[in-house]
This record gives C-alpha cells, sequence and structure tokens, in this order.
C-alpha cells in the first residue's frame, strides 16, 4: 500500500514518462512537481523512488546526483488506474443512499395519506 506522497510521485512519473519507456528525469523538476503541501526534499524523493521500486511500480535504470533514468512499469499504472475507480464508485455511493432514503420516505407518506383519507 502506497501513502500520499508516493501516490504523487507516482502519478509525476506516469505523466512524464508515460509511454513506458525510459526517461531521464531531474529530482528538481519531480519536486517541484508536487503540491507545496506535501513537497519532499531529494533525500525524502531518494527513499521514495527506492520504494516505490522496491514495490515493483518502477525501474530505476540508474541514479546521478538527482538525475534519474527511470520508467514506470505496468503494476504502477494499475495502482494508479484503482485509485481513480475507487474514487469515483466513492463519489456515487452517498447519492444511492440518499435515492434509497427519499424513496423509503416517499412510501411512508403516500401510505400515511391513503390511510388518512381512508379512515377520516
Amino acid at each position: 500500500m502506497l501513502d500520499i506522497k508516493s501516490k504523487l510521485v507516482l502519478k509525476i512519473l506516469i505523466k512524464e514518462c508515460g509511454n513506458g519507456s525510459y526517461k531521464i528525469i531531474e529530482a528538481s523538476d519531480i519536486i517541484t512537481s508536487m503540491p507545496s503541501k506535501y513537497r519532499v526534499d531529494s533525500d525524502g524523493l531518494d527513499n521514495i523512488l527506492i520504494y516505490l521500486e522496491r514495490q515493483d511500480c518502477i525501474s530505476i535504470k540508474y541514479d546521478d546526483d538527482g538525475v534519474y533514468c527511470l520508467c514506470v512499469l505496468p503494476y504502477g499504472h494499475e495502482i494508479v488506474e484503482t485509485e481513480n475507480k475507487k474514487g469515483k464508485e466513492q463519489k456515487n455511493f452517498p447519492y444511492i443512499w440518499l435515492f434509497l432514503t427519499m424513496l423509503i420516505l416517499s412510501f411512508i407518506g403516500g401510505f400515511v395519506g391513503a390511510f388518512i383519507t381512508r379512515f377520516l
């Protein structure tokens, strides 16, 4: 399971080298692409990239003083895609409960209205 910073770095790497081929990327480019709330330094970025490589999300051919040659593996793409699908499913979830609640309340209201008109 990836934390927020690792997912953000993975998304940035997918944008940079999305076609599956190796690309040379500087650490400063990755760091500046991250939101200011989750920004890391070069040592933190090194740790995140090593973690992503151990999780088989990326493949690092070489790194040389803040310059990386890497590519995103299919598992890395899969993680981001499933996260996007899960986010879309969670957005629709409250609307289903709202619909069911309104349906039940409408049925109860109709039943009470019919009962009142019939017996009063």
